[in-house]
């Protein structure tokens, strides 16, 4: 039987499917996540303190693990609020 070459999937507005995104704890060999790093963790979560899902920041599974325990320890030591000030 003869099959037409197919076309690349689109999603609803017509696009391209975005590339995955690789987990930058992974490309950078780190085994921990460190919980006093609070500059670092603050880029995991939003303005309003909450943590952003691995599907967006593209974390692996076991790095996102790591990441929410590291963000709710330094949440309870008051590193990190768990409230922004502009949500109050």
């Amino acid at each position: 039987m003869f099959n037409a070459p197919r076309k690349p999937r689109r999603d609803k507005e017509g696009q391209m499917p975005r590339k995955k995104r690789t987990c930058r704890f992974c490309d950078a060999k780190e085994n921990y996540i460190d919980y006093k790093d609070e500059k670092r963790l603050q880029r995991f979560t939003t303005e309003q303190g909450k943590i952003i899902p691995k599907r967006i920041t593209g974390t692996c599974a076991k790095h996102q693990r790591q990441l929410v325990s590291a963000i709710k320890r330094a949440r309870h030591l008051a590193l990190l609020p768990f409230v922004s000030d502009a949500v109050r």
